[in-house]
């Protein structure tokens, strides 16, 4: 599932985030949701989330 849609996104959830430095790379980052930053609905590069390690990202992937 893919992590562009706020409603799908909740804490505790494991998901694969881009960082901002490895964006143009794509190198994903495994991690628990702890606090979903982003405030609209939707967004088109996925909902910008922090993990439990700290790391700030967009989802691009959640895990199952």
């Amino acid at each position: 599932m893919n992590g562009r849609n706020r409603e799908n996104i909740k804490a505790d959830l494991p998901v694969l985030i881009v960082l901002k430095k490895d964006q143009r790379s794509g190198k994903l980052t495994k991690g628990i949701v702890k606090n979903i930053l982003t405030k609209s609905p939707t967004h088109p590069h996925g909902i910008k989330v922090r993990l439990e390690s700290g790391q700030v990202g967009r989802v691009k992937e959640i895990l199952t």
